[in-house]
């Protein structure tokens, strides 16, 4: 079922909406999420329903989250309840624990709120299954990015400690109404389950990663120089002249774990 809202709806730029319209991309990313009978899809931000059609379809309902209230209105009439849960609510601040076991989340995510967004999803990956997300094409190439590399970054190291990350294909801006200036691009984000390393304390490790990215030309020693002093580095195996873009997050979680135990035998 492929439908689409047709009225005259104004995209509104305080959201973030660029809706995707070439049936071609449609329907590729539909085939890449695959959906089938009975899964529990999230579609964050269905706008004009490109995509909600073809998951509907595919799976038999969708749970949408939609913070623009006119397109909610018009999502609410094109479907019916047993196809379409709509919450018209803040995606940044949805609590989707809510939303039960094995989610399935997929969106065409706003430019402007993608990084922060992608933090919060990244907090319910026990409850995910994975996410097909487009985003900036620059974005995607963070969250895929190898250390030492110059899209590592911040981004990079929180994400890949929770999900597989993987680029799927690009898609072009004239795929969209209006036409973004930029490329998009459609990652694949599934969660590492039993290949999650342990982090003891998830609040340091983010402070680590985002001291050590904060000024990427600063070296470890400097750059955590109000976390730890350069014998905690060494005593980790990192060189702390070394500067935050060449360590693994292997590293991070080596170096985060070392200074939770010395602030629990501290404490």
């Amino acid at each position: 079922m492929s439908i689409a809202l047709h009225s005259g709806h104004q995209p509104r730029k305080r959201f973030g909406q660029n809706f995707l319209v070439d049936a071609h991309y449609i329907a590729r990313i539909v085939a890449a999420i695959a959906p089938q009978p009975g899964d529990n899809m999230v579609e964050i931000g269905p706008g004009m329903a490109a995509l909600t059609g073809g998951l509907v379809t595919a799976a038999g309902h969708v749970t949408a989250i939609e913070i623009d209230r006119d397109l909610a209105a018009e999502l609410a009439a094109t479907f019916t309840p047993q196809q379409l849960t709509l919450h018209v609510a803040d995606a940044l601040a949805f609590d989707y624990a809510t939303l039960g076991p094995g989610l399935r989340v997929v969106g065409n995510l706003p430019y402007n709120i993608s990084s922060p967004l992608l933090f919060h999803l990244a907090e319910y990956e026990t409850g995910l299954r994975d996410m097909h997300v487009m985003l900036q094409r620059e974005v995607v190439a963070r969250m895929t990015a190898a250390p030492a590399t110059a899209d590592y970054g911040r981004l990079s190291v929180m994400l890949q400690s929770r999900l597989t990350n993987t680029r799927l294909f690009t898609v072009p801006g004239g795929a969209f109404r209006p036409a973004p200036k930029v490329e998009s691009a459609v990652a694949r984000l599934v969660p590492l389950g039993e290949a999650k390393p342990v982090i003891r304390d998830a609040a340091l490790f983010a402070r680590v990663v985002a001291a050590a990215f904060g000024q990427r030309r600063k070296t470890l020693r400097n750059a955590l120089a109000a976390i730890c002093d350069a014998s905690a580095l060494e005593a980790t195996g990192i060189n702390p002249g070394a500067r935050g873009e060449t360590l693994s997050v292997a590293d991070f979680v080596r170096l985060s774990e070392r200074l939770a135990l010395r602030d629990n035998a501290s404490g």
